[in-house]
């Protein structure tokens, strides 16, 4: 949907949906390795696992290992454009398996910009009526990051996009490296939740289960991240962060990110955030991915928790002052 924010089902209906986990990343940086990592795991868990290669002849599908998980190849396009189509086909034709797996992965070519793969998500019914993307993966080569931003706008919005983002090949640059690297990655996506790898070797608690985007758990991650700041760098891709103490009207909030995407939605790669409407016990979690915007209650507050709404913007050519006024005046008179 592009001008409105309706409620998706309640907690207790999302725990029915099969979690979905997007594994993105430039060509290189480590995706089938994050990948088999995961698949050879003693978590007890099945996985359906749908790989995408660009061209007509598919080689990631042979890279998988040989585990009981179902992989699906998706050739001869990439997923951000012509194969979109497939993976509705794919995810449709895996709900009526339903009880052979307990959730699904999605591993998207190098190349691929991952916007609408998550926009698969809000968009189809079908898909929303029995998925949940559970987070965004990119991982991220720590020995050729910085060139690759240089160089390739992919590699930044893939990025940009991350609920979590693994540093890859860590042990191939120094410390001081690690630390312009991971200091280049926040100044794209502050909200993302960073861990180090070697060979994609990360705790499966640090990929999956992540439970959608949770912007309490990316404020104990890393508490500074809505502090203002700006960033000026390549591709002009900033994250800008906005509390309001005071609750908010519902519809007034509606009203105003509704008109927000529909003006400026190219330019957002992503908008998160926490809500607390007036007059409502339970937090509002809503998300966007350029126009299309989804949003549901998701449980009460924690007793002595701040009842803050706090909203973050990932994207391009975006106007700090005006988006806080804009936000500060969806608050309940």
């Amino acid at each position: 949907m592009s001008d409105t924010v309706q409620a998706s089902p309640d907690a207790a209906a999302q725990n029915t949906l099969v979690p979905v986990t997007v594994l993105t990343g430039f060509l290189g940086a480590g995706k089938t390795t994050l990948l088999n990592h995961i698949l050879t795991a003693q978590h007890g868990r099945k996985y359906a696992v749908v790989v995408n290669e660009f061209g007509e002849l598919g080689v990631d599908n042979d890279l998988v290992v040989d585990a009981d998980e179902e992989v699906f190849e998706m050739n001869n396009g990439c997923i951000c454009c012509t194969v979109r189509g497939d993976l509705i086909r794919i995810l449709g034709n895996l709900m009526k398996r339903r009880a052979k797996f307990d959730g699904i992965i999605v591993e998207t070519t190098g190349l691929a910009d991952p916007a609408p793969v998550a926009q698969t998500f809000f968009v189809d019914e079908d898909v929303r009526g029995k998925t949940r993307l559970d987070a965004v993966v990119t991982v991220v080569d720590a020995y050729n990051v910085i060139q690759t931003l240089d160089e390739s706008p992919e590699a930044v919005n893939q990025i940009a996009f991350a609920d979590v983002i693994i540093l890859n090949k860590t042990d191939l640059v120094d410390e001081v490296a690690l630390a312009t690297i991971e200091s280049r990655i926040r100044s794209i996506n502050a909200v993302a939740r960073l861990h180090r790898a070697q060979r994609g070797d990360v705790p499966l608690s640090d990929v999956l289960d992540q439970g959608g985007f949770d912007l309490q758990r990316a404020l104990e991650h890393a508490p500074r991240f809505l502090e203002d700041t700006s960033h000026s760098h390549e591709a002009d891709v900033t994250s800008l962060s906005y509390e309001v103490e005071e609750p908010l009207d519902a519809a007034k909030f509606q009203a105003w990110i509704g008109a927000v995407l529909q003006e400026q939605g190219a330019d957002i790669l992503r908008a998160k955030g926490i809500l607390n409407y007036a007059g409502e016990d339970q937090r509002f979690a809503f998300q966007a991915v350029h126009m299309m915007a989804d949003g549901g209650f998701i449980g009460p507050w924690k007793e002595g928790e701040p009842r803050v709404s706090r909203l973050v913007f990932i994207g391009r050519n975006l106007n700090r002052p005006q988006l806080r006024r804009g936000f500060e005046s969806c608050r309940a008179k």
